[in-house]
């Protein structure tokens, strides 16, 4: 079969790899559509920890099950499946366990035309999406989901602040946040996706790269009541003037590093909190699905290769312009 490898630091493959042998427990899937993520380009670049060269890249895909191991229902072949991307949650839905991975590194992911996964791992395709949306929603979708739900507890009327609007994270959180009937507001360094947000429902933009962005947001808009960050770095101390008391600063990535300091005097004042969020527990990623089924959310897909062409797909992710999801189809 076809599949991408990270063969060496630095150096992604197309490869001819065995068809994976079923296992116990196990179905094989014949992945119809995957998706990238930023993950796989840290990866690639060697940003992420304890990479195993060889391994097969790609968390999201969703597909057809053609093969079971022993103990699975044979009832399952040819069923249309999303994949859930998660290896060993545990059992405490505050924390991933130690053992905790997601697939597609160490473990052989996605990119590939079969990919063998836990009976447990697979879930039905919510009905209005098509295989090329569906794809790009297990990973991106899950985080955004444990951000803006169990941390974030977003509710109706709360202004919202989803920072960084465009990647796949926050792609998801504006539209889940939209979705409970928040009032929501983003940021971004482009003019075009601070137009596409607002056509999108957003209640208004602002462009971070004005160093005055945030003056008089508090006057104007009331402050907010949840935002989600992916960047970290001192921009949280910002975040941290525009709450409205109670408020909850959630982020998961720190792409800009650390804040040279926190305003600790404001937080414990206002009693704002500061929650850390990664990915989700397996009942999350099942409530993340009916969610989406439920308010009939479609990913934003920007654009989609052939796997042939997937490494070009990888080019594009680093690209700053992108709205919405990368698909590889195959």
């Amino acid at each position: 079969m076809r599949a991408l490898s990270i063969a060496s630091k630095g150096v992604i493959k197309l490869i001819q790899a065995p068809v994976p042998k079923v296992g116990t427990g196990n179905v094989l899937v014949k992945v119809s559509a995957a998706a990238l993520n930023k993950r796989d380009q840290f990866i690639r670049e060697s940003k992420y920890p304890n990479i195993k060269f060889g391994s097969i890249l790609g968390a999201d895909a969703v597909g057809e099950i053609t093969e079971v191991g022993d103990g699975v229902n044979k009832k399952n072949i040819g069923r249309k499946v999303i994949i859930n991307p998660n290896i060993s949650w545990g059992d405490n839905e505050a924390v991933q366990s130690r053992d905790y991975a997601i697939l597609g590194m160490p473990s052989n992911g996605t990119f590939a035309d079969f990919v063998e996964v836990g009976a447990d791992r697979i879930h039905d395709i919510p009905k209005h999406l098509k295989d090329e949306e569906a794809a790009g929603l297990p990973l991106g979708g899950l985080t955004a989901y444990r951000a803006c739900s169990t941390h974030g507890k977003i509710k109706k009327d709360d202004n919202v602040l989803i920072s960084g609007f465009g990647g796949g994270v926050a792609q998801f959180a504006f539209q889940f946040a939209l979705a409970v009937g928040a009032n929501v507001y983003v940021t971004s360094s482009s003019e075009t996706k601070i137009k596409k947000a607002v056509q999108m429902g957003a209640v208004a933009g602002f462009n971070y790269t004005d160093p005055d962005w945030y003056k008089n947001l508090w006057q104007t808009k009331g402050g907010f009541d949840v935002v989600i960050d992916s960047a970290g770095g001192d921009q949280i101390n910002t975040f941290v003037k525009l709450m409205r008391p109670a408020g909850r600063i959630v982020f998961y990535g720190a792409t800009n590093g650390l804040p040279s300091s926190i305003d600790l005097y404001r937080m414990f004042w206002n009693q704002i909190t500061l929650q850390g969020s990664t990915m989700g527990s397996d009942s999350e990623f099942k409530d993340m699905l009916a969610f989406v089924a439920k308010h009939k959310i479609v990913p934003v897909v920007e654009s989609v290769f052939e796997f042939d062409n997937i490494i070009r797909a990888f080019d594009e992710i680093a690209s700053s312009s992108k709205i919405g999801k990368i698909i590889i189809k195959l």
